[in-house]
């Protein structure tokens, strides 16, 4: 095994968490024809619950054991290192059995949260069910996790994210093969094979359990090293473990937490008010709210791929700069991190918004009305990915109470505007869901400046020169806008054919990229962000550094 450093690493585990959400998304395709919209909206309520109960069940472990493994690394404590491991990894079995019995047990109340007095689509009894079933995950996904963090101390990326991609390859079986078979070819109800299709997170945590284990058997050299136990370090307790951990878990619990409560509050207030204040009939309010939780974010989260990705680097390269006090290279680390996010997010939002129904059509199907709501819906991710990326770099300076307290102002800003932003644009003469997108997209903002502020004014983060950078991004940003949208306007495709949009959205792909690569290269950011050297690496993997010289 190699360790990678932070964009290295960052690229290896974004390579293989893009691999894992293509295959995240491919399966939608015939998922959604087997269950259709309601069956989507029942498999968003499991996995909307599934997501927080999921949280309270790590609260952030498997994160703060990958930051302490870094740092008992960077000083050479290894035994501590390994106690941290394992007081770790029995705690969170002890939460993941306690959060599975609370699921199971409270799943009726939670749909009754969901459902309320509705009828006419999906039943309490139905939500319960799916609940209940995707709750089984909850018994090896927390450990499955505390196991990458482990791996991602010690700098091992590819190991882990290769794990990722094994899980999410046979969960995806699950889902289509499993749904098929219950409702197609069993012809049993919907509820039935959505129940078979999330207790895909089962088995395929399962699988990506058991390929750590034997990797870890067979590097057990590379990951077990001896020290010498000092006087100092042998007074480190088992309880004051704990503590340690606790006090770096906390942070990440409320972040996760809330950023699920950002889909709890539209879970929770979506059909509501669609349906008794502005008067939506239930199929579209259902429909609605699948497009935001289950189907558009699917295809958002190619975007969010790429911040999971620069955290997972992130978290044991930083970690090591931030014990050993080398503040400077935590400022040039900080600014390399939002530079990198920018670089590759902004495009890829930008153009998947500009092909919107040419790739909702691909996936889902010919669908004016969902097409949009993706259009607009597509930049909340943008900066749901650079809150989740600040995020994690404002914990390493231990400022756990102002992280708190400003991811919690940007949620109480959603919930606050998501209900009077869904009647002002419904009054515009613009569809309700708009104001939802708008709501989260607010609420992301406020806590990012708040962020942005903390970072300056704690260290002294000055972001000169990353707004320079991002100048030159939106301005080829810009320019591949105008190129595509003047090439849709000069050679109109029916986007309804899903065979021509597919063809569609690989020219402009390509057509875009290039001219976005070609003017950042010609301003010499690339290098700039990434350095010369990762560059021609890649450039030579490809078998592309003998035509493109850098």
């Amino acid at each position: 095994m190699k360790k990678s450093g932070l964009v290295q690493g960052a690229f290896i585990a974004t390579i293989c968490i893009i691999i894992t959400k293509l295959l995240g998304i491919a399966y939608v395709i015939p998922f959604y024809s087997i269950i259709g919209q309601t069956g989507g909206a029942l498999y968003g309520y499991a996995y909307s619950i599934y997501e927080i109960f999921l949280m309270l069940s790590s609260i952030g472990i498997p994160l703060a054991i990958s930051r302490l493994t870094s740092e008992y690394n960077s000083l050479e404590q290894y035994h501590l290192k390994e106690k941290t491991f394992k007081v770790g990894r029995n705690v969170i079995i002890i939460l993941s059995a306690v959060s599975f019995l609370v699921l199971i047990i409270f799943a009726p109340s939670i749909a009754n949260i969901f459902i309320g007095d509705i009828t006419g689509g999906n039943t309490k009894e139905d939500v319960t069910f799916v609940i209940r079933v995707v709750s089984t995950a909850l018994l090896i996904a927390p450990v499955l996790s505390i196991t990458r963090g482990y791996l991602q101390g010690h700098r091992f990326i590819a190991l882990s994210s290769i794990s990722q991609v094994l899980e999410q390859l046979f969960r995806v079986l699950v889902i289509v093969i499993g749904s098929y078979v219950m409702i197609k070819v069993l012809g049993l109800p919907i509820r039935t094979g959505v129940g078979i299709a999330v207790f895909g997170a089962t088995i395929g945590g399962v699988i990506a359990y058991i390929y750590l284990l034997i990797k870890m058997q067979k590097h057990k050299n590379d990951l077990h090293q001896v020290d010498v136990v000092s006087r100092e370090t042998s007074k480190i307790t088992t309880k004051k473990i704990v503590l340690k951990i606790v006090t770096y878990s906390i942070p990440f619990i409320f972040m996760s937490l809330i950023m699920s409560f950002y889909n709890f509050i539209d879970m929770s207030t979506v059909i509501k008010t669609l349906v008794n204040r502005l008067n939506y009939d239930v199929v579209e309010a259902e429909t609605v709210l699948s497009i935001l939780s289950t189907w558009g974010a699917k295809l958002n989260m190619i975007v969010a791929s790429i911040a999971t990705g620069l955290v997972t680097s992130l978290i044991p390269n930083i970690s090591g700069s931030f014990v050993k006090k080398n503040y400077a290279d935590v400022r040039h680390k900080i600014n390399q991190s939002i530079q990198t996010l920018l670089y590759v997010t902004i495009p890829m939002t930008v153009g998947l918004s500009l092909l919107s129904t040419p790739v909702w059509t691909i996936f889902y199907g010919y669908n004016i009305l969902s097409s949009k709501i993706f259009q607009y819906s597509i930049f909340v991710i943008l900066f749901f990915s650079l809150l989740t990326t600040l995020n994690v770099i404002l914990q390493f300076l231990n400022e756990n109470k102002r992280t708190f307290i400003y991811i919690s102002i940007g949620l109480i800003v959603k919930l606050i505007f998501n209900i009077p932003l869904m009647h002002s644009f419904q009054k515009m003469g613009l569809h309700a869901s708009y104001g939802v997108i708008t709501a989260s997209i607010f609420g992301y903002s406020t806590s990012i400046l708040l962020i942005l502020w903390c970072l300056h004014k704690k260290i002294g983060v000055n972001y000169e020169e990353t707004v320079n950078r991002l100048v030159t991004i939106i301005y080829a940003c810009l320019v591949m806008s105008l190129v595509v949208l003047s090439c849709q306007l000069m050679i109109p495709v029916n986007t309804a054919n899903r065979f021509m949009a597919l063809l569609l959205v690989g020219f402009y792909s390509i057509l875009g990229s290039s001219i976005y690569l070609f003017i950042t290269a010609r301003r010499g950011l690339i290098i700039q962000i990434f350095g010369k050297s990762l560059v021609n690496k890649i450039l030579g993997k490809l078998k592309l550094n003998k035509i493109i010289k850098i």
